[in-house]
């Protein structure tokens, strides 16, 4: 049988080949630049910022709320000059939705603020990213350096992010900015349970042996990364642990999946002779799986080799790494190594010891921390985009939020939606709506009817017009519908009679007319109870007044267009009557005129004949005249 020593040497040549087969993949395929989105909310335009001159993008057309001035509450906060609050006058629940991100790994971290001149107001509220809840703020989070942002790990796989603020009524949600930044695939794989349908939340990161809090970025750490924020712990303690530091290279440090920066290496705290246990407690939420990550590299001069210094890792008490050997496990002073467990924690407090057992002191690097989160399932999106188009086509007012996810996170479900889980194919479907009395106005869309997985539907009391959609006899599950008490007109589709499983139809206090479907009329006989009362215009069935000669809607059309048709024969009858009558008027006209000019000619020829009689000599040829005097 192996020993242990050499049973986690051999868990670390595989680990060591399996980061190997990873850094091939990622020179391979990964030969760009990681995917970076970074939003400074509230801005007008894009900005870059020192240090480093970081590209922030300008906040626009993501969300809704209200830019402001910001006050930065701590000295890692970015220093940009705005944010975006969210006032509960806009809905509980108010959403960053950014497209366009390419499938992948990412690091989603949200930095909070406080409004310009409004210090002392300190917002709770939490922070869902893809309609899992991440982060609540607690209070006194604003003069706290690792609470003042909120920092989680997700798989995004439908080409857009979206990031909600709920509001839990103790203020209005404030956010300075927004990072989205592409990690590797594999980064922080811990097990089986790793995947797809997990959520890493940081929980805290820290660095030994420093005073200065810094960026990956301050370390000039690689871009797939993740841009991390390690917070300093000079000491765990008076005389408790000595700070260690060196300017010399560290080996296997920048490697997949991770790409830890070099320089985190170079500093680090020992144990003491008073206290050779090194130990550090944090505050945990209780019944939840945490994966721990720690880091060591052997920087201490006084360790010239494997053996020198062995040391047990022990999580609240019990052992998860047993004879650590710096050296002999990295395989040389000066060379990153890093070990991980994820545990179940039933308590809220979370104490990591490592206790020597040779060389009488332990080293330790960094630490960091991650509660393991199971992502919610989602809202199909079919019903998610029904429900968008119900909300502008009713005017939903702005106080039911309705943004992100219907259904989740569970702790935030929008205000008259009823949610059920499908087990089957893994989704949230809306089965209820309830709406009453909420002073809603507009029309009701068709695209009411896909909502397939509808059971109930509650409009009575608002100011609705318009007809009732046919599609609506599609929702095969409805069994309850009332739109009472509203401005609907038009006829009852017919397609509502083929809801067999309606057992209860409210439509009094309307202007509807028309003759009721027959279907609806003989399901009265079989205990449904129906309300068509208060519709003047209604007909056909007991309790409503008698129908006239009932005509179906193709032969309503049929008349329609017949009559249509007629008048337009009609139209072009008149105008051609009206030309001919015109052409008859012109040829009388102009015959009038002829027999005018005739009568003027035969007179005039008259009369000249009369003269002639009068005066012969005035008839004479001129030879009968005599020579004339002028030849």
């Amino acid at each position: 049988s192996l020993s242990i020593n050499e049973y986690l040497l051999f868990i670390f040549l595989c680990h060591s080949f399996f980061l190997f087969g990873l850094f091939l993949t990622r020179s391979c395929f990964l030969t760009t630049a990681p995917y970076a989105m970074r939003i400074s909310c509230g801005a007008r335009q894009n900005i870059r910022t020192p240090p480093t001159y970081t590209r922030w993008y300008k906040d626009f057309a993501y969300t809704g709320g209200i830019p402001a001035n910001a006050t930065a509450p701590s000295r890692i906060t970015p220093p940009l000059k705005t944010l975006r609050y969210f006032p509960l006058s806009e809905g509980p629940e108010n959403c960053y939705l950014i497209n366009r991100v390419p499938k992948g790994h990412y690091s989603v971290r949200i930095f909070f603020g406080l409004v310009e001149h409004e210090i002392d107001n300190e917002p709770l509220f939490e922070v869902s990213v893809e309609g899992t809840i991440i982060h609540s703020l607690k209070s006194g989070w604003s003069k706290n350096d690792e609470q003042v942002f909120a920092e989680a790990l997700v798989f995004l796989l439908d080409g857009s992010v979206s990031i909600c603020f709920h509001s839990t009524g103790r203020g209005d949600p404030t956010i300075i900015s927004i990072e989205i930044l592409q990690i590797d695939e594999k980064a922080y794989y811990f097990g089986p349970e790793w995947g797809r349908g997990v959520i890493l939340k940081t929980t805290s990161r820290l660095t030994c042996g420093t005073s200065k809090p810094k960026f990956d970025e301050d370390y000039s750490g690689d871009h797939w990364g993740g841009d991390r924020f390690w917070y300093p712990i000079r000491t765990f303690g008076k005389n408790a642990d000595a700070p260690r530091s060196t300017e010399s290279g560290i080996k296997k440090a920048s490697t997949v999946p991770n790409f830890y920066p070099e320089a985190l290496y170079q500093s680090a705290v020992v144990s003491t002779d008073s206290k050779p246990d090194l130990a550090y407690t944090m505050d945990v939420d209780p019944n939840t799986n945490y994966s721990i990550w720690l880091h060591f590299a052997e920087i201490d001069a006084t360790i010239t080799g494997a053996g020198k210094r062995v040391f047990d890792v022990l999580i609240n008490g019990g052992t998860v790494f047993e004879n650590v050997d710096v050296v002999g496990m990295s395989g040389d002073r000066y060379t990153a190594l890093v070990l991980n467990t994820t545990v179940a924690l039933s308590g809220r407090t979370l104490t990591i010891t490592l206790h020597p057992k040779k060389g009488n002191h332990a080293i330790l690097t960094a630490i960091e921390v991650f509660q393991v989160i199971v992502a919610e399932s989602k809202t199909s999106p079919e019903e998610v985009r029904a429900l968008q188009a119900l909300k502008k086509s009713l005017g939903l007012p702005n106080r039911f939020g309705w943004n992100g996810d219907p259904c989740v996170p569970k702790e935030h479900p929008w205000s008259g939606a009823d949610c059920h889980f499908d087990k089957s194919g893994g989704k949230w479907f809306i089965d209820g709506l309830g709406l009453g009395n909420q002073g809603l106005r507009g029309s009701l869309p068709n695209e009411i009817s896909k909502l397939h997985h509808l059971q109930s539907i509650n409009l009575s009391g608002n100011s609705i017009h318009g007809a009732i959609p046919s599609s609506l006899g599609t929702v095969t599950s409805l069994e309850t519908l009332d739109l009472s008490y509203n401005f609907l007109n038009g006829s009852i589709p017919e397609s509502l009679g083929k809801l067999t499983a309606l057992r209860r139809l409210n439509l009094n206090g309307n202007s509807l007319s028309g003759r009721v479907p027959s279907a609806l009329g003989g399901r009265l006989l079989n205990g449904a109870s129906f309300n068509f009362t208060d519709n003047h215009g209604l007909c056909g069935i007991p309790g409503l007044p008698k129908c006239g000669p009932h005509l179906s809607a193709g032969a309503k059309v049929g008349i329609a267009f017949a009559v249509f048709l007629s008048l337009v024969l009609l139209v072009i009858c008149s105008i051609c009557w009206w030309k001919r009558r015109q052409n008859i008027l012109r040829a009388q006209q102009i015959a009038a005129a002829s027999r005018s000019a005739a009568y003027a000619k035969a007179r005039t020829q008259s009369s000249h004949d009369i003269q002639m009689s009068r005066n012969p000599s005035r008839g004479r040829t001129a030879s009968e005249n005599g020579p004339s005097l002028l030849s």
